[in-house]
């Protein structure tokens, strides 16, 4: 591709395999009877659904909110926005009506498309916030936008795209209250999946069993690009069962999860040496891997993971190797408890507290550079100033270090990030929701450990003068405002919160009294 025309859509295009007739994706369904797409079924139904949203003659640069369940019609539509040239805007299924009302007032989308069952409330919030289109669009191929879409032609030319148009916006919650739009662009998205595909070893004849959602990165940009870039097909569970994900194992190579995928396919007796020998690549990330885990999958499978990190800010910016890194002393080793070496293409630095850069060993911020790193956030200026140094480093907000071999370990979280089954949950947005309800005076709430999901979030409220509050009503009220990833696994209600001599509430304390609760 030149470098005027950048789209995305046209590199992954260009990867498809020259006889189309082949199976792209390979659909797990309830029957067992699974349902086959061609190379040339994502080409058509891409084309024909970029067709109809180009009839719609929106402005250059619309926003596709899309909030529908998993379904390879809901990767057709992300491909189609890609090559119209639009931007595409996932959105969690379990947002509830107050988030989507922020969303679509916060990126006011030319089109949003939901699921059916929700159209009578997603509408009623996209008309009133000046949207002209709304679709529906079921996990069982129903709705009214592929109904629309059937009426077009199968062919399309891609729009033209530069590296630096945007592609996507990826809302990712802030430590202090409402979510911003992390801006990706083409250019972002394409050198992420292209130095992946080298870092990861990615084969002729690989298959993915794709088991993660598509409205985050590890999904959609990670898993979709990775298989499609390399003309590799994928098998695709709508949702992830273990036993589902195993069986698959045998006729695949490649799978990523996050750990909680990992844990519960640790418990299936199912898990074999034998039924993973098959198998090339597992790939952990979007929250920490715990070395029990770590190593239990080493004995049960004879495989290591790879464990990497990313930001919805970033895409992947490191990985422990797959193959020696001739970079690092030709290392091949997978370390368990670190995120491996910064990839090729992106810089990595570990600073104080006054931007000084630490020598190696030393715990400090992390910061990272390259073409990976995000446009910006979406209407935010002076947030997007605030996240970047005098010399153009993004602060990712994590902390860690890096060792004398150069791997990279995560040691900890800026602010107070609970990540809980590989979704990050705010502290913030959800004690301001809590601290809205009636009686009640302040709340913290904080992330304990969790067998299953890692880390879940526990409330502890204070209730107002004369005030009686119960547990139990408040995680029942939250459950219609938040999504289910949200809402805290228990609540408490104490007299008061654990302070320091500023007045600042010492949620170390409080995460110490509960850390036991799941365990």
């Amino acid at each position: 591709m030149s470098n005027s025309d950048q789209n995305l859509f046209g590199a992954l295009r260009a990867a498809f395999p020259a006889d189309l007739e082949q199976i792209a994706v390979e659909a797990a369904t309830a029957s067992g009877e699974p349902l086959l797409y061609t190379w040339r079924d994502l080409e058509r139904a891409s084309a024909r659904i970029a067709n109809l949203l180009d009839s719609l003659q929106i402005p250059e640069g619309s926003r596709i909110a899309v909030q529908v369940e998993k379904s390879v019609e809901a990767m057709i539509l992300y491909l189609a926005t890609l090559r119209a040239g639009y931007v595409f805007l996932p959105l969690n299924t379990a947002y509830q009506s107050a988030e989507i009302e922020y969303f679509v007032g916060n990126a006011e989308p030319a089109v949003v498309v939901c699921t059916p069952g929700n159209f009578g409330w997603v509408s009623k919030i996209a008309f009133s916030a000046g949207t002209q289109h709304v679709f529906t669009l079921g996990d069982d191929r129903t709705g009214s936008l592929l109904e629309r879409a059937a009426h077009f032609g199968d062919a399309h030319q891609i729009v033209a795209r530069k590296a630096d148009d945007l592609a996507a916006i990826l809302y990712t919650s802030g430590t202090t209250g409402r979510s911003k739009g992390a801006m990706l662009t083409h250019g972002n998205l394409l050198s992420n999946a292209q130095v992946l595909k080298d870092y990861w070893g990615w084969k002729p004849g690989d298959v993915l069993i794709h088991a993660l959602p598509i409205f985050h990165v590890h999904g959609l940009f990670v898993a979709i690009h990775g298989a499609l870039i390399n003309g590799s097909k994928m098998i695709w569970l709508a949702k992830f069962e273990p036993r589902v994900a195993i069986a698959a194992m045998a006729r695949a190579t490649v799978f990523m999860g996050v750990p909680t995928l990992y844990v519960r396919m640790l418990a299936e007796p199912a898990l074999t040496k034998a039924a993973a020998s098959h198998m090339r690549l597992f790939i952990s990330g979007s929250a920490p891997l715990l070395i029990e885990t770590f190593k239990e999958w080493q004995e049960r499978t004879g495989h290591t993971i790879l464990e990497r990190y990313g930001m919805s800010e970033t895409i992947m910016l490191t990985s422990n190797p797959y193959a020696a890194d001739a970079r690092h002393g030709g290392q091949a080793e997978r370390r368990g408890a670190t995120v491996g070496f910064p990839l090729p293409g992106v810089g990595l630095r570990v600073v104080g507290d006054e931007g000084d850069e630490l020598p190696v060993g030393e715990i400090g911020n992390i910061q990272v550079q390259g073409p990976n790193v995000f446009q910006g956030y979406w209407r935010m200026p002076e947030k997007t100033a605030e996240e970047f140094t005098a010399d153009g480093w993004f602060k990712t907000g994590d902390v860690g270090k890096q060792d004398e071999r150069g791997y990279v370990s995560i040691v900890g979280r800026s602010k107070d990030l609970i990540i809980s089954g590989g979704y990050n949950v705010y502290p913030a947005e959800i004690e301001g929701y809590i601290n809205e309800l009636p009686g009640v005076a302040e709340s913290a709430l904080v992330g304990v450990p969790h067998s299953d999901f890692g880390e879940v979030g526990v409330a502890v409220v204070i209730p107002k003068p004369g005030a009686k509050l119960d547990g139990e009503a408040i995680i029942g009220q939250l459950k219609s405002q938040l999504a289910n990833f949200k809402i805290p696994k228990r609540c408490f209600v104490a007299t008061e919160l654990p302070r320091n001599t500023m007045g600042k509430v010492q949620k170390n304390l409080l995460r110490e009294q509960h850390k036991g609760l799941f365990a």
